[in-house]
C-alpha cells in the first residue's frame, strides 16, 4: 500500500507540474510539454496535461481582463504596466482583427514566443469578441500547437538520448 502512495504522490506531482507550467503566461504549453517530457511522461500525456493546463486561464482572461485593467489603470502605480500589456498585445493583433476568427487560431496556433493563449485571450477580449467566438478558437489555436510542440518536442527529445 505504502508503494502505490508513493507512486500516486509522484504521478499527481509530475502532472501538477506540468498542468500548473502550462498556466503560467509566456510560459504556457510550449513548454510545459517539454516539461513534462523531462519528467519521464509520454509526449502524448504531456500534451494532453499541458493542454488541459493551459485552457484553464482562458475563460478568466477573457470574461475579466477589461474589467481587472480598467480597475488599474485608475492606480498611478499599475497605469503605465496595464498600458504596456494592452499596447504589446493590441500591436500583435493585426491578423486577428483583419481575419477574425481564422485570424485568431493562426494567432495561438504559431507557437513563437508572444504568441499565444494568453496573448490571444487578451487580444480577444479587448477587441470585444464575444466568448462563444473566442474560446473555440483559442481552443483550436492551442490544439494546433499543442500538436506541433509535442511532435517538435519528441523529435528533439530521441535526437538528445
Amino acid at each position: 500500500m505504502q508503494l502505490f502512495i508513493e507512486r500516486l504522490v509522484s504521478f499527481l506531482s509530475r502532472e501538477f507540474a506540468v498542468m500548473f507550467t502550462a498556466a503560467l503566461p509566456v510560459i504556457e504549453l510550449r513548454g510545459a510539454i517539454p516539461v513534462g517530457i523531462s519528467l519521464g511522461l509520454s509526449p502524448l500525456h504531456a500534451a494532453v496535461l499541458g493542454f488541459i493546463g493551459s485552457m484553464i486561464p482562458v475563460p478568466f482572461v477573457l470574461f475579466s481582463i477589461r474589467p481587472i485593467f480598467n480597475y488599474l489603470k485608475k492606480t498611478r502605480f499599475f497605469r503605465k504596466f496595464v498600458d504596456s500589456i494592452t499596447n504589446r498585445s493590441m500591436a500583435k493583433s493585426g491578423n486577428v482583427k483583419k481575419y477574425g476568427l481564422w485570424g485568431l487560431i493562426l494567432f495561438v496556433a504559431i507557437p513563437i514566443p508572444g504568441t499565444g493563449v494568453w496573448t490571444g485571450s487578451v487580444i480577444a477580449a479587448m477587441l470585444n469578441m464575444r466568448f462563444k467566438w473566442a474560446f473555440p478558437a483559442i481552443f483550436i489555436g492551442n490544439l494546433i500547437a499543442g500538436i506541433l510542440i509535442m511532435i517538435l518536442s519528441e523529435g528533439l527529445f530521441n535526437m538528445i538520448t
